[in-house]
């Protein structure tokens, strides 16, 4: 879901900017000295996951697992999804650094909103949570794949078939992703449950 240089407008760019600096400022400030390993550790995981393209017609897919780094962080994804991002624009040039602002909010804005509507629910008993667990990868990758749509069409309205496009290449990962956050969940609980306070 990352958008190149050159696609969008000058304004959705400041505005991507202006709200990853914000997002980054709130999550270093709610990140506890104790849990930057872990944010270093869900960063790395981040960064991996989408080194895997699959071809899906005019766009590529890949894991993101801006759920579970949501989950596990908060506002703290900001800077972890910041991070990650950067070393892809700059080793792999996915994205790009104009459009760095931008790709955050895509991904981090999805985890912080998902850690509100599912972070609570996780703590349940195992039917509950689990079921959470997978909305939550879910509903990250979509919220993601509609920002991506949202970007292209406050840059061009003509955009709306490519942006159509993106979302509907998504529905297959936003199920993978659900599994895949869901059994990361349920490992968590097993191994180290300390982790989901």
């Amino acid at each position: 879901m990352h958008i190149s240089e050159g696609v969008l407008s000058a304004p959705v760019l400041v505005s991507g900017m202006a709200l990853t600096a914000a997002g980054t400022a709130i999550g270093l400030k709610k990140l506890d000295y104790d849990h930057i390993a872990k944010a270093g550790m869900l960063s790395a995981a981040f960064f991996v996951a989408s080194l895997i393209h699959v071809p899906i017609g005019p766009s590529n897919v890949h894991l993101v697992l801006n759920g579970i780094v949501g989950l596990l962080l908060g506002w703290a994804a900001f800077p972890a999804i910041l991070v990650a991002l950067i070393l892809q624009a700059v080793l792999f040039q996915f994205g790009g650094i104009t459009t760095l602002g931008v790709n955050t909010i895509i991904m981090a804005l999805p985890a912080v909103i998902c850690s509100y509507a599912f972070g609570p629910l996780i703590h349940k008993k195992n039917p509950v949570a689990m079921i959470a667990a997978f909305a939550c990868g879910s509903m990250a990758v979509l919220l993601g794949a509609v920002l991506v749509g949202l970007a292209l069409m406050f840059t061009e309205k003509n955009f709306f078939e490519v942006s159509a496009i993106v979302v509907a290449a998504h529905l297959p990962v936003m199920i993978i992703e659900g599994i895949v956050t869901a059994l990361c969940l349920a490992f968590l609980k097993k191994v180290q449950p300390e982790l989901l306070k």
